[in-house]
């Protein structure tokens, strides 16, 4: 009898559990690390995605308030004499810009309109590793003032790719701008003060 089973072999005795486990099943702990890996990543996810929605939020109330802006003044204040707003320091006064960002660069029309539809791509392009809220909120900026220019200078005379940007706000002693312009500056402050203390667009801090 004895002999019997030594060759047919006794049957695999049950662990504590009374359960079998498959060869090369994982164990408690692994199935635990990979449940906490597997959270983990999905809240990375969802921190990402929370983050390009912040973007893409601030992105459109930007572009909305310059498109909205500009129509009105193309349709209410083009033509006629300035609005005065505070005395002689601040007034509303329609131009058309076919240069940068405060007049500058009147003969690169072509070539501005080329880079602000790289900045727009870059912008795209990054948003994929965004996880900084402040980066969320300063490239919004970004893409929202590139948006709003880039209208202009698509679909504005004298014709495509070629067209002018309206301004209209005109301080004393300095250029006009627009609020597609604030927008771009606000973006680019807030990127040079996050860069200085540390800040990358993926979240993490670095002090050199």
């Amino acid at each position: 009898m004895a002999e019997a089973e030594r060759i047919i072999g006794t049957p695999d005795t049950p662990d504590d559990s009374g359960e079998h486990r498959a060869p090369g099943a994982p164990t408690g702990s692994g199935v635990s690390a990979e449940a906490g890996a597997g959270a983990q990543e999905a809240h990375a996810r969802s921190g990402r995605g929370r983050r390009i929605a912040v973007l893409f939020a601030v992105a459109a109330f930007a572009y909305a308030l310059d498109l909205i802006s500009k129509t009105l003044v193309v349709a209410k204040l083009e033509g006629h004499e300035p609005i005065k707003l505070v005395g002689d320091l601040l007034e509303l006064h329609a131009i058309r810009n076919p240069g940068a960002a405060f007049g500058f660069g009147g003969a690169f029309t072509v070539i501005f309109t080329v880079i602000a539809a790289a900045v727009i791509a870059v912008i795209i392009r990054l948003a994929r590793k965004l996880y900084s809220f402040p980066w969320a909120v300063a490239l919004g900026l970004l893409l929202g003032g590139a948006l709003g220019n880039l209208t202009d200078r698509i679909f504005r005379s004298p014709g495509i790719f070629e067209g002018q940007v309206v301004d209209f706000i005109a301080p004393k002693g300095f250029a006009v701008f627009n609020l597609a312009d604030s927008a771009i500056v606000c973006g680019g402050i807030l990127i040079v003060l996050l860069s200085f203390r540390g800040l990358d667009p993926d979240g993490t801090i670095h002090k050199d």
